[in-house]
């Protein structure tokens, strides 16, 4: 088996570059053959880029969070343009909405966020969706201004009924640590209305946890234990899902399935 994680904040595991590499060779011992590096910020993108270049396995998004909207950076869409053009960025992100956390104010995350979905458009790119209490208004905005290549709405957190209204979209739906949390009923009804098709696996490391490793910081190389809960979850082969998982991956991110 193999598994793409598909959602790894390496900059925040840790900040040392030797040990950013060392926790990339620690998830490849455990199969976890691809790695998609997400930046916060375009403050931390370029040198975890530089750092992780001859990681051939790690691949990386670029965009502003919504955690950045009141410093986004100068010339912020310029930079994540030119940042796209180098080797393995394959997609805008993460961007979207989080009234949890009240960064800002309303308008001018929603602002942030269509102005993204715009140059996603424009430059014909996928989009990695950070979505916390805000699901209405993504979705809404989602609608309207969704990129043909689609969007991941990252580490799920809404319900069966929200998704089955997001299926709509090209949109798939990643699942986190937070999946083996038993109090996660939520997640557990939404993964029975989705298309085995449109489903994808993350770390959200260094956060979300998987249940076993409670009280640790959160790796790549833990992903093979949330694989592991929603193969049971959905009682279907392991292998099997886990190579449908892979293959989902590659696909959205425009990947060779190899």
């Amino acid at each position: 088996m193999q598994y793409f994680d598909t959602h790894a904040h390496v900059g925040l595991i840790v900040e040392d570059p030797i040990e950013q590499l060392i926790v990339i060779q620690e998830a490849r011992q455990v199969q976890v053959n691809r790695l998609v590096s997400i930046c916060n910020s375009l403050h931390d993108f370029q040198s975890v880029y530089d750092n992780l270049k001859s990681a051939n396995s790690v691949y990386h998004a670029v965009g502003v969070s919504p955690s950045e909207v009141q410093n986004p950076g100068r010339d912020w869409p310029q930079i994540i343009e030119r940042s796209l053009k180098l080797p393995r960025v394959v997609a805008i992100g993460e961007i979207g909405l989080d009234y949890y956390r009240k960064f800002g104010d309303k308008n001018s995350q929603i602002e942030l966020f269509i102005t993204q979905l715009d140059l996603a458009n424009k430059l014909n790119m996928p989009v990695i969706i950070h979505n916390r209490d805000a699901g209405h208004d993504v979705l809404d905005i989602l609608r309207d201004r969704l990129p043909p290549r689609g969007g991941i709405l990252h580490c799920y957190s809404e319900d069966a009924e929200y998704a089955r209204k997001a299926l709509d979209l090209n949109l798939y739906f990643s699942f986190a640590g937070n999946l083996t949390y038993r109090n996660a009923r939520n997640l557990h009804e939404t993964l029975d209305v989705l298309p085995a098709e449109r489903i994808l696996i993350e770390s959200e490391s260094p956060f979300m946890v998987p249940a076993e490793f409670r009280g640790k910081r959160n790796m790549p190389k833990y992903l093979p234990m949330t694989a592991h809960f929603m193969a049971e979850l959905l009682d279907v082969d392991e292998e099997e899902m886990c190579e449908q998982l892979w293959e989902n991956s590659n696909t959205f991110f425009g990947l060779p399935n190899e």
